[in-house]
């Protein structure tokens, strides 16, 4: 090891830390809470719009509603 370039050496130090930046900064943004917000609203919001969902989510918004207006009549 004695025998290796100490400007080399100084090259190799340098890629190391490039290398170092660009992967903290590429975990910053993949840990950014606005980005992971934003990917978990367009997949709920994909997830919503399937037909099935959208079906069952109705049926289940007129029993609430068949279900408060019974209990609204029933006091």
């Amino acid at each position: 090891m004695a025998d290796r370039d100490p400007e080399a050496i100084k090259r190799d130090i340098d890629v190391a830390r490039d290398q170092l930046a660009a992967t903290v900064d590429s975990l910053a943004v993949r840990a950014n809470p606005r980005r992971l917000a934003d990917d978990l609203k367009v997949r709920v919001i994909a997830f919503v719009k399937k037909p099935a969902v959208t079906v069952s989510l109705a049926g289940v918004g007129v029993l609430v509603v068949v279900v408060v207006v019974h209990r609204v009549r029933n006091r």
